[in-house]
């Protein structure tokens, strides 16, 4: 049996409650922080958390607060999920309360925009002496606060840090794969999003499954493209963090991603969704192929529909219209 740790939990959202909740069915004491004192009173008192998480029963263990210093003291390992776009600002206000030996382990997904950064890159420009890793695979907050079973991967540039965290946080429906490829993990769980909304956008607009299975069999040779390009082995793309990822997010209304390209393709009113997180990324990620010279038309056609220069119909005309040639 897995020693018992004290595990803190950086954001109150559905995936940070749900990691939580995963971490206490596992036998650790996870104390969890979050800004909402609402959210932090319900997890306390009713071991609910409805805001995020409707209708899901929570361990006991799964305690809340707004005192971050609190969370932090002890921890032996810190599951830090905050939003992509609001990592910088959170980790700036909690840096001095973070201890530096203890594995800061990323969960969120996406590339900030405003420095053009995975978020190990973040995390480092502004903790530069931090212990990070991070945590990404297929997988939906409900199902893991469900103890359904899923399986995830888990990268730290020292093996011997990952194989740890994997070790601690796998339990009996919770499996973690590790590998010291970081870039690799945080590539496939950053734009599988974008190309999700891609691929509900195609659903949405009615042009078929077929569409469907061809954008997201091209969106991996595009990732693929874009993780030989930073460094990422092909055998982590291929993998959880990657194949796995996408796969589930270009499949289901139950990814937001994919829920947003659907409701695009459908003409809906895109006004008080929730978070997608490829909504952000997609500008910063069309960037990045570019400055790189990737050929990565799904990613380019995706930012260029979400600002407004090309429709959707547009989109898949110039798709189309591009030369023929062998597959790669």
């Amino acid at each position: 049996m897995n020693p018992r740790h004290q595990i803190a939990v950086l954001g109150g959202g559905a995936w940070g409650t749900a990691l939580g909740a995963m971490a206490a069915h596992n036998g650790h004491d996870v104390r969890l922080y979050a800004r909402d004192a609402a959210s932090v009173h319900s997890i306390n008192t009713l071991h609910r958390n409805e805001t995020y998480l409707p209708g899901i029963d929570l361990p006991a263990p799964l305690t809340a607060s707004t005192d971050a210093a609190s969370v932090l003291s002890g921890s032996d390992f810190i599951l830090c999920v905050i939003p992509a776009q609001a990592m910088a600002g959170a980790l700036e206000e909690l840096k001095p309360l973070i201890p530096r030996a203890v594995p800061l382990i990323i969960c969120a997904k996406g590339i900030d925009r405003k420095r053009g950064l995975l978020m190990s890159s973040l995390v480092r420009e502004i903790i530069p002496d931090q212990l990070i890793a991070a945590l990404s695979g297929p997988s939906f907050a409900s199902d893991v606060a469900r103890g359904l079973p899923t399986a995830v991967t888990v990268a730290a540039e020292s093996q011997a840090v990952a194989d740890r965290i994997a070790l601690a946080l796998s339990g009996p429906t919770f499996r973690c794969y590790s590998t010291d490829d970081l870039v690799g993990v945080e590539i496939g769980g950053s734009l599988k999003n974008v190309l999700a909304i891609a691929a509900g956008a195609a659903i949405g607009r009615g042009f078929g499954a077929s569409a469907q299975a061809a954008l997201v069999t091209r969106g991996f040779v595009e990732l693929r493209r874009v993780g030989h390009a930073l460094g990422a082995r092909p055998e982590t793309i291929m993998g959880l963090s990657g194949l796995g990822d996408l796969l589930l997010s270009c499949s289901t209304s139950q990814s937001r991603n994919y829920s947003y390209g659907l409701a695009l393709g459908r003409g809906d009113d895109l006004t008080g969704r929730p978070l997608a997180e490829g909504v952000a990324t997609a500008a910063i990620a069309a960037e990045l192929v570019a400055r790189h010279s990737i050929e990565a038309p799904i990613i380019e056609a995706v930012a260029r529909i979400l600002d407004r220069s090309i429709t959707i119909d547009e989109a898949v005309e110039a798709l189309l219209a591009r030369p023929l040639k062998n597959e790669d």
